[in-house]
């Protein structure tokens, strides 16, 4: 005879960022809550984050910050659970940390620190934490949730699935939280790569002569939003063997769609006002192949200044040529062949629609009882600790819905 289900109020599956944070938030208001995860240990993803370091949160996370087919779903768990909020648990554990460029906050020392605050957590509820729970199942009853997986079988009358997405599945990342959907009939905004490095080919594959050239640059890719253009991003872009990374270009690339270009200004930094080509709008200045060179150097690595002096000369020295070619820096437009995938992205964009979803509690509109939380959503966040902030925000919202 099969032993019986193991009994609890709530039963979350996937014990990264969001989950965790969730157990501890329902289990703390006493709900019985049992966390499964089928790695052999919880919060992998956490340890290597931010190089090491765990980027934990961003002080300027606003909306507008978040990529989603529906902008303004999350809204009120943003607002519910904010940097702040989380700031005062890192403190309360006395986790030293220090801010970064742009509002990012990290840990001074290891991101294992905020791993093991969130376990502290999830005891202070008394949550059991099931590890090596592989091949899981889930069926619905008349009187909650049954999971069976090879480390036992759970009843629950909720259901949290806080599995996340498709990115770097080197650390355990699986399609389930989309295989659930189905299952429930939720559906999904068809998952991608994002915050990933992109895929140089054709003719641009010659930009990959350049690895290791880092530059300041603005990038930005998509349509407008609604009313609004689309992002611009002013941070590093980095030339490696298979085409472009850095901070600039992984945030372009959550907005980038397949046949469209990424557009970058190649020098932000200089003054308003200012040309890359002013020397050779000085009068009785040089026009040639060696002044447009050497105009380039002065503001641009020497290998990218040359590169492009190559390939972006201007089609004679006439003004409206040198026009042209300022034009053409200022706006750079290259076309990736492709991504480097799941592997190389930070994050999934897409998931499970929020239009199925309760933007206050995060439950299943058509299927009482069941959550969704975390990367598993339709909202994706910009680099630099917006992510997490969302992992703690939607489990928060989940936790106090329990």
């Amino acid at each position: 005879m099969p032993s019986p289900p193991r009994v609890y109020d709530v039963v979350i599956l996937g014990a990264g960022a969001a989950g965790l944070m969730c157990a501890a938030v329902a289990a703390q208001r006493g709900r019985r809550v049992v966390l499964l995860d089928h790695n052999a240990q919880p919060g992998r993803k956490i340890l290597i984050s931010g190089g090491g370091r765990c980027n934990f949160t961003n002080i300027h996370c606003t909306p507008d910050r978040f990529l989603s087919a529906n902008p303004h779903f999350a809204k009120s768990a943003l607002a519910l659970y904010t940097p702040q909020h989380f700031l005062e648990l890192v403190n309360r554990y006395r986790i030293p940390w220090h801010e970064k460029t742009l509002g990012q906050l990290f840990c001074d020392h290891s991101s294992r620190a905020i791993l093991d605050m969130l376990l502290a957590e999830c005891e202070r509820g008394r949550t059991d934490i099931v590890l090596n729970a592989r091949n899981i199942q889930v069926d619905r009853s008349s009187d909650g949730y049954h999971v069976s997986s090879l480390a036992g079988d759970f009843a629950a009358h909720a259901l949290v699935i806080a599995t996340g997405g498709l990115s770097i599945p080197k650390l355990g990342a699986t399609g389930l939280a989309y295989d659930l959907a189905r299952q429930f009939g939720l559906r999904i905004i068809e998952p991608r790569p994002a915050l990933v490095p992109l895929v140089l080919g054709g003719d641009e594959a010659r930009w990959t002569e350049l690895t290791g050239v880092s530059t300041e640059v603005v990038a930005w890719s998509g349509p407008a939003q609604g009313r609004r253009p689309a992002p611009r991003f002013r941070e590093k872009m980095l030339l490696t063997h298979r085409g472009l990374s850095g901070p600039a270009i992984l945030q372009a690339s959550s907005y980038w769609r397949p046949d469209e270009p990424v557009h970058v200004d190649l020098a932000p930094a200089l003054a308003p006002g200012t040309k890359l080509i002013q020397p050779l709008l000085r009068p009785r200045a040089r026009r040639d192949e060696t002044s447009f060179r050497q105009a380039l150097r002065a503001a641009l690595p020497q290998r990218l200044a040359n590169h492009l002096a190559d390939i972006a000369a201007p089609a004679g020295w006439s003004n409206a040529a040198l026009d042209t070619a300022e034009c053409n820096l200022r706006d750079w437009q290259f076309h990736p062949v492709g991504t480097e995938g799941f592997e190389k992205a930070e994050v999934t964009a897409g998931g499970i629609n929020t239009d199925d979803l309760n933007t206050r509690t995060m439950e299943a509109r058509s299927v009482p009882g069941i959550f969704v939380i975390g990367e598993a959503v339709d909202v994706t966040g910009h680099l630099g600790g917006f992510n997490f902030q969302w992992a703690w925000a939607s489990a928060v919202a989940a936790g106090n819905a329990l």
